[in-house]
């Protein structure tokens, strides 16, 4: 018998992710349908040109948003796994996928407007930084240049919550990492 411990990701959760998209998907389809009349009576962002490219920014953003949550939802995988091996993470859409212990050199909080991450800190960024294409990559450079690793875990689409994921996640390093 292995020790591990399997978090799935959680339907309602990514179906309320969803729903937030469609609405901001329908703002911006709304932006992009104003005529130009309309738009310079607003007292803000009453360019026509910039208030449709703002408007067709954020209806193709969030549609991809709303397509990857869809995908995540009827993923049979689970989103997170903690064993003796390691972390695999399939939590988001640059999922990191297996991250051994020998690897982690430790986990720190991140707070982005009052929304909390796992950040899973590395030995070698750049071994992480290289995985996926090339999307996937520049995903990940990002994410390293904001929280200093390329991997960042949410309780956002897990059936889990922050304190929950933290607790277990130091729980297993303790346990396992050497």
């Amino acid at each position: 018998m292995t020790d591990q411990l399997v978090i799935r990701t959680s339907r309602k959760k990514l179906a309320f992710l969803c729903l937030m998209s469609l609405a901001f998907v329908a703002a911006g389809i709304w932006m992009l349908t104003r005529d130009d009349a309309s738009i310079h009576e607003m007292r803000s962002l009453n360019d026509p040109l910039l208030f449709h490219a703002v408007g067709a920014a954020v209806a193709l953003l969030f549609a991809a948003g709303a397509v990857l949550f869809v995908r995540k939802a009827f993923d049979p995988l689970p989103g997170l796994v903690l064993s003796a091996e390691g972390i695999t993470d399939n939590s988001s859409g640059v999922a990191a996928g297996l991250i051994p212990w020998p690897d982690i050199s430790g986990i720190k909080v991140h707070e982005i407007r009052h929304n909390k991450f796992v950040v899973i800190l590395l030995h070698d960024n750049e071994k992480y930084l290289q995985r996926g294409n090339a999307m996937k990559r520049s995903l990940n450079r990002a994410n390293c240049n904001m929280v200093g690793s390329p991997i960042a875990i949410s309780p956002g689409t897990l059936d889990i919550g922050f304190v929950e994921l933290l607790e277990e996640l130091e729980k297993y390093r303790k346990k396992y990492a050497p």
